[in-house]
C-alpha cells in the first residue's frame, strides 16, 4: 500500500487538504500521514489540527502533497524543504494546491517545469520563480512527478488524475462516483481525463455501462454484451450513451484506449507496443485516432 504523507502549515486551507484526503482514503489504497514542524496545526477555518512531526520512511511509490495555506502565512524550514526535495531526486512525486505551489518553488522543484497555482496567485508565482513555465487558467499540471494544481476544490481533480494514472481510469470513476463528483471541469488536453469528462450525467444506466467500459476497454466489448449488461435493447443503450456523453459507446472506449496510449507513450513506449497494450490490433488505429481533432 502506498503512502501519501501531506505537509501542513499554519492557516492552512481545509478543502486544499480534506479534498484529496478524500480521494485517497476512498481508493482504498494508501496510507495517509500528516506532517509538519508542530504538533497541532492551525488552520485558517478555525479548525486545529493534530500532526506529526517526525516524517515516515518513504518509497518512489509514495506521495508528498502540500496543500495551500492563507497568503503570507505559509513557511517551511529549510529541513522540511529539503525532505520535499530529496522525495522527488529518488524518484517520488511531490504534488501541491493552491498557494502549495510555493513551497515546491523554494524547494527548488519548479524550475524548468510546468506548473500553476490559484488565479490571484500566478503573478506572484511567476515573479519569485522566474525559472518555472506558470501555466494559466487550467486546474492542475503534471511535469516530471511534480504536480500542481488551482485553488481549493481543484485538488480533488489533481488526486483523481493521479489515482486514475495509479490505479486506471475504473478505480477513479468509483472514486468520482463516491464522492459525488461526476463532472471533469476544465483545463488543458494533457490534463483531461476522458472518464471524468463524460460522467457529468445523472443516467445510471449509462454509468453503469461506463463501469464496464472503464474497467475492460482494453478487451473487446460488442455492443450486444454492453446492452444485454444493462438491461436495454442496442438501440436503446446507443441514444441513452449519446445523449449522456456525445458520444456511442464504441467512440468512449476508443477515447479511453487513446488516452491510456498517450501515457504509456509519453513514458517511452513505442507507437506499436502502446496500441497493443490498449487492444488494438496493430498501431494504425491508434495512429488515425491520435489525428482526430
Amino acid at each position: 500500500m502506498s503512502r501519501v504523507v501531506f505537509v501542513l502549515t499554519p492557516q492552512v486551507h481545509l478543502l486544499d487538504l480534506a479534498g484529496p484526503a478524500q480521494v485517497f482514503s476512498t481508493a482504498e489504497r494508501y496510507e495517509l500521514s500528516y506532517v509538519a514542524e508542530m504538533p497541532v496545526v492551525p488552520t485558517w477555518q478555525g479548525v486545529a489540527l493534530n500532526a506529526e512531526t517526525e516524517w515516515p520512511a518513504l518509497t518512489p511509490d509514495d506521495l508528498v502533497l502540500v496543500p495551500g495555506w492563507r497568503d503570507g502565512f505559509g513557511a517551511f524550514a529549510a529541513s522540511t524543504l529539503g525532505r520535499l526535495r530529496d522525495h522527488h531526486t529518488t524518484g517520488g512525486t511531490v504534488a501541491s494546491v493552491c498557494a502549495g505551489a510555493d513551497a515546491l518553488g523554494r524547494a527548488g522543484l519548479l524550475d524548468g517545469r510546468r506548473c500553476t497555482t490559484h488565479h490571484d496567485l500566478q503573478d506572484d508565482l511567476a515573479r519569485d520563480y522566474p525559472r518555472a513555465m506558470v501555466v494559466r487558467d487550467v486546474l492542475y499540471v503534471s511535469d516530471d512527478r511534480v504536480v500542481t494544481s488551482a485553488g481549493i476544490a481543484s485538488g480533488i481533480d489533481l488526486a483523481l488524475h493521479l489515482v486514475a494514472q495509479r490505479h486506471g481510469p475504473a478505480t477513479a470513476a468509483h472514486v468520482a462516483r463516491e464522492m459525488v463528483v461526476y463532472a471533469r471541469r476544465n483545463g488543458d488536453e494533457p490534463q483531461a481525463s476522458a472518464m471524468l469528462r463524460h460522467r457529468a450525467h445523472l443516467s445510471d444506466v449509462v454509468h453503469r455501462v461506463q463501469d464496464t467500459i472503464d474497467s475492460g476497454f482494453a478487451e473487446p466489448l460488442p455492443l450486444t454484451g454492453l446492452a444485454a449488461g444493462a438491461g436495454v435493447s442496442e438501440r436503446t443503450l446507443t441514444r441513452l450513451f449519446t445523449a449522456a456523453t456525445g458520444h456511442t459507446p464504441l467512440r468512449y472506449q476508443q477515447l479511453l484506449r487513446v488516452e491510456r496510449a498517450e501515457y504509456l507513450i509519453g513514458h517511452g513506449a513505442t507507437v506499436e507496443s502502446a496500441a497493443h497494450a490498449v487492444g488494438f490490433s496493430d498501431a494504425r488505429m491508434l495512429r488515425r485516432l491520435r489525428a482526430r481533432p
